[in-house]
């Protein structure tokens, strides 16, 4: 494999034109050159051409590295990843306020989960930035649309988004992105939101994005995901997960609710307990997934930020593996889950989370088995999925329905022809082993 054997930087200008997902408008950024072999998972090959620029104006340049730019999906990857990392930081303000002074700005959807500021501010965020990189047409499923928020009786909650969003926007340069000249008004904060729509699942090609997976979780202050995946030809390409609450320490992830915030409020802001926060990421065909820390105080963006290498756990024997499932028994059954995992020999309690943060936790090692056995007239929805099952996927383990068919994202916002639920493990060992026993336990369960 080659290496780059000198190192320099040069402005270049360039214009994007490939499927009509990249800019039309001239982008100025930086190009540098540096000795590595390999670098975030993207394989080096010595070129002259330049295959991607980030999005800066003069006053907010990137440095690049060769290696990574070479391959497919890169400029989609890092712009993804600074816009997941942007709402990360969103969020973690929510929350805090959150927890700290009231729930006004908590609402009850259709189906009673609830929806907040953060939801909305996310969505808007992420369409924004995505629009002024690919165009106004780029195709984006999302889970909130703006009918609560047009209510003349939410004024009020709509000014909180519209705020939040432009706090958070103002912020861009910090992140290595270009924001608006201007403060984003109602009518277009309105706008981002529903650009986003469920009919962009039938497209080819086109991103899916699910604000914050686990709002409940978020409420309540503790684990929850923003995912966000771009799909094509109904099989995700990229993903990047990130968890605002995620802990280094593995020991911190099962203290949940009100015992856990009751203890990050205890203690200090520079204790191992708050050390929490990360944007996992990976794309199709790389074999590799990174995860790179939240930033902290003041620091800038700096591409690739800390990022290091996870893989998935190397256990596959049942008696000493760990499995997730979710905390809510309302969309799955737990009393299915608990019997199938006694009759494979697993003997951990499991571990119950919020969110896609199950699927961090399978990629990052820190358990082994994420099983979900939904209940009858429960529809799994793509963006509960899409971005998790590639990294786990990148990281070295497996992803299927229970009948070992890969997930289908092309059948619009449902996973359509799902056998029975959903097996994600650490490896294939494991995962033939859970499909088995799931085969011989299927006809005595109430499922």
């Amino acid at each position: 494999m080659s290496s780059f054997t000198s190192s320099f930087s040069t402005k270049v200008p360039h214009t994007f034109r490939k499927n009509n997902i990249f800019p039309k408008k001239q982008i100025l950024g930086t190009l540098s050159w540096t000795k590595k072999d390999s670098y975030l998972g993207f394989t080096a090959q010595t070129s002259s051409q330049t295959n991607f620029v980030s999005a800066m104006d003069e006053d907010c340049k990137l440095e690049v590295n060769s290696a990574y730019i070479s391959d497919g999906y890169s400029k989609e990857v890092e712009i993804a990843v600074r816009a997941v990392h942007m709402a990360c930081l969103l969020c973690q303000r929510v929350q805090k306020n959150l927890l700290s002074e009231s729930s006004e700005h908590v609402h009850s959807k259709e189906d009673d989960s609830p929806v907040t500021i953060a939801d909305w501010s996310v969505q808007a965020i992420v369409s924004w930035v995505l629009s002024e990189a690919y165009g106004s047409n780029v195709s984006i499923v999302a889970e909130e649309d703006v009918e609560a928020l047009s209510k003349a009786s939410a004024a009020g909650l709509l000014e909180a988004v519209v705020r939040t969003v432009n706090e958070c926007l103002a912020d861009a340069p910090r992140f290595g992105l270009k924001g608006p000249d201007t403060d984003l008004d109602a009518k277009a904060v309105l706008e981002a939101i529903n650009r986003c729509s469920l009919a962009g699942a039938r497209c080819s090609k086109f991103w899916v994005l699910d604000p914050v997976d686990g709002t409940l979780g978020f409420v309540r202050g503790d684990q929850y995901a923003i995912a966000l995946a771009l799909i094509e030809d109904g099989e995700p390409v990229l993903g990047v997960l990130g968890c605002p609450n995620y802990p280094i320490k593995k020991e911190w992830l099962s203290y949940q609710n009100g015992y856990r915030r009751i203890l990050s409020r205890l203690t200090s802001s520079t204790s191992e307990s708050s050390d929490r926060g990360s944007v996992l990421y990976a794309r199709k065909g790389g074999g590799r997934a990174w995860m790179q820390p939240l930033l902290r105080g003041e620091n800038k963006f700096v591409w690739p930020n800390s990022a290091r290498e996870i893989r998935v756990s190397s256990i596959d024997n049942p008696a000493l593996a760990t499995f997730c499932e979710p905390v809510e028994k309302a969309n799955s059954s737990h009393s299915f889950t608990a019997g199938l995992a006694h009759s494979v020999g697993l003997r951990n309690q499991p571990l119950r989370v919020y969110s896609m943060v199950k699927y961090a936790a399978i990629a990052r090692g820190d358990a082994e088995i994420y099983m979900k056995f939904a209940r009858a007239g429960y529809k799994e929805k793509i963006w509960d999925h899409a971005a998790g099952v590639l990294i786990i996927e990148e990281a070295g383990g497996v992803v299927t329905d229970a009948g070992g068919q890969p997930l289908d994202f092309s059948k619009g916002e449902y996973l359509e022809g799902l056998d029975r639920g959903i097996i994600a493990c650490a490896g294939a060992k494991l995962h033939g082993t859970i499909i088995g026993a799931v085969d011989a336990s299927w006809n005595s369960s109430s499922l």
